[in-house]
């Protein structure tokens, strides 16, 4: 379970990293530089990651999941990503680290409610409402106000969320049969 727990929060904190500097990058194809960040793309593996240790640790270990994850990752995006000298710079990772952890957390909360439901049931709600809750509060925190289209933004990144989330199931359920149920 060690060397587990130490690779699901080592993926946690790639994912958050990743995903805090891909969003500052508009998809700039097709006109969605408007609605769509690359960030998108990236953050749903962290509902993947936490509802694969929920499922097979419990929700305790997933919450340590989440914990070593956002401290990993805000750590590494305070130090390698934030220029502290743009205040949007710094609203990102503000708002990623309370979008984060709320998300996650809530997350861990509504998977283990729904963990008898059929297989599918549990994560693909949690990212859902996760999903929701994490783009919602990010992009706000990250861009009232600014001038940026962050509503826009917002349900683009939303959007694609919940269709990778869907697609997420995949690996999950693929998966399964490495980390099992408790």
């Amino acid at each position: 379970m060690k060397r587990s727990f130490f690779l699901l929060s080592l993926l946690m904190g790639a994912v958050v990293l990743s995903s805090n500097y891909l969003v500052q990058f508009p998809v700039n194809y097709y006109g969605l530089n408007q609605i769509l960040t690359y960030g998108a793309f990236s953050y749903p593996v962290a509902f993947l990651i936490t509802d694969l240790a929920n499922r097979s640790y419990g929700k305790i270990v997933a919450r340590k999941i989440v914990y070593f994850g956002f401290f990993l990752g805000i750590g590494f995006t305070v130090l390698f990503s934030t220029n502290f000298a743009d205040l949007i710079s710094i609203r990102i990772a503000i708002g990623s680290g309370v979008a984060f952890l709320t998300a996650q957390l809530l997350d861990v909360q509504i998977f283990d409610n729904l963990r008898k439901k059929k297989w599918f049931v549990a994560p693909l709600t949690s990212s859902l409402f996760g999903s929701t809750v994490d783009t919602f509060l990010f992009f706000s925190i990250s861009f009232y106000e600014t001038g940026i289209p962050w509503f826009t933004l917002a349900l683009g990144d939303l959007t694609v969320k919940i269709i990778v989330a869907l697609i997420m199931l995949i690996p999950f359920r693929m998966l399964l049969k490495t980390f099992k149920p408790i």
